[in-house]
């Protein structure tokens, strides 16, 4: 492993999973929500270009870091390096929605 932890997330948002590698990770000061830190994105020197990642670090570029809600998440990994990262649509039939949980309850719910 390196000395320095890199972490695969993978979470869910607007319909379409997300694969991001990131450097820090860590629970947020933010109730409910995971701080990513440092994304990581594989420098590839060839010319095939994957449409995935680039439209990933087009929509990252210029973040320092992100809050993720940890009803989102479906999965960190801490993993030997960085892979690519994507952004896929969610399948047809598949049984993958966020998990539909209110953290506040209303005064006057009846509770």
């Amino acid at each position: 492993m390196p000395s320095t932890p890199i972490y695969k997330i993978i979470f869910f948002n607007q319909g379409q999973i997300y694969e991001i590698y990131a450097r820090q990770i860590y629970q947020s000061d933010l109730y409910g929500f995971i701080e990513i830190e440092e994304l990581v994105f594989g420098e590839r020197s060839g010319l095939l270009v994957d449409p995935s990642e680039e439209k990933l670090k087009a929509e990252f570029e210029g973040v320092n870091r992100s809050y993720l809600p940890m009803h989102s998440i479906v999965r960190i990994d801490e993993v030997a390096k960085e892979g690519v990262g994507s952004i896929s649509d969610v399948p047809s039939g598949a049984n993958i929605a966020p998990f539909p949980v209110n953290a506040f309850t209303p005064k006057g719910s009846g509770e």
